[in-house]
């Protein structure tokens, strides 16, 4: 009866945060290329939700807000590039980036397999992006659903809950690269930084700390090959693939000190403001 009723608890839950993805990734999809419709919108800083609330009001030519059926048209077209967004925009590029690179470092070529290792990737996103998920859920998507706001105000919150995510995630020393290639002037505040700059700053630091975490992941299973290598040269070895020796000892190591747990914890952590 209890295992019963935890399936029946699961199931509701998994569904809704499910919906809060779903909903926060397609907030971000109209936020992001909405903007790029606005033909006859006047110039203005896309630095906060204000400038895009305007810019996507005046999409029409004539200050009116989109149409329903417009709008579904736009989702529609953005179904594409929705993969893009999960990738640059949330906690799964350095995920995927570490897993790999720990595969690497076991000396499996394909175990875990690629389908594996992306759901892992995704739904470890899942539960480090949860926080800025239920603040999209309950400051744009559910006001959005129930009528409460249109859709501009709906994109303008979510834009800031991701924007201060990806903010929190960035190194200065990024964001002055390209805030100097782009000549942008001084920024008063973090607010004040553009998707444009922001966003290829946070991927450039995640790959920076997705490399500096898999190298110390390495480490101790290089230490396990050079011995290894060193043994089967003074037995006279030579012809014997370290690799072969390596691997059960490597397994073995991994095994005994719960990797999986140590490396999914670390990586969740490593979100941790």
């Amino acid at each position: 009866m209890r295992g019963a009723d935890s399936s029946a608890n699961v199931v509701p839950a998994f569904a809704g945060m499910t919906k809060w993805l779903v909903g926060a990734l397609l907030l971000t999809a109209l936020f992001l290329t909405v903007p790029a419709f606005a033909q006859t919108a006047p110039a203005a800083p896309v630095n906060n939700g204000g400038a895009l609330t305007r810019a996507m009001g005046q999409i029409s030519g004539d200050g009116r807000s989109l149409s329903l059926s417009l709008q579904i048209l736009i989702l529609m077209s953005l179904l594409t590039v929705l993969p893009s967004l999960v990738l640059m925009m949330t906690s799964f590029t350095r995920i995927i980036i570490v897993l790999s690179l720990l595969r690497q470092a076991l000396g499996l070529q394909q175990t875990p397999p690629n389908q594996v290792l992306v759901g892992l990737s995704l739904f470890l996103s899942l539960f480090v992006m949860r926080p800025a998920i239920d603040q999209i859920n309950t400051r744009a998507f559910d006001p959005y659903g129930k009528g409460q706001i249109p859709i501009e105000e709906a994109v303008g919150r979510s834009a800031k809950v991701l924007h201060g995510f990806m903010t929190k995630q960035t190194r200065e020393t990024d964001l002055k690269l390209f805030a100097n290639l782009a000549e942008a002037p001084a920024f008063r505040s973090p607010a004040d930084i553009p998707f444009s700059i922001l966003l290829p700053a946070f991927v450039t630091s995640e790959l920076k700390t997705a490399f500096q975490i898999g190298f110390m992941i390495f480490l101790p299973f290089l230490i396990i090959d050079l011995v290894v290598a060193s043994t089967l040269m003074a037995l006279g070895m030579m012809m014997l693939s370290p690799t072969i020796i390596s691997m059960p000892f490597k397994l073995l190591l991994f095994v005994l000190v719960d990797g999986w747990a140590l490396t999914m914890g670390s990586l969740a952590s490593s979100f941790a403001t």
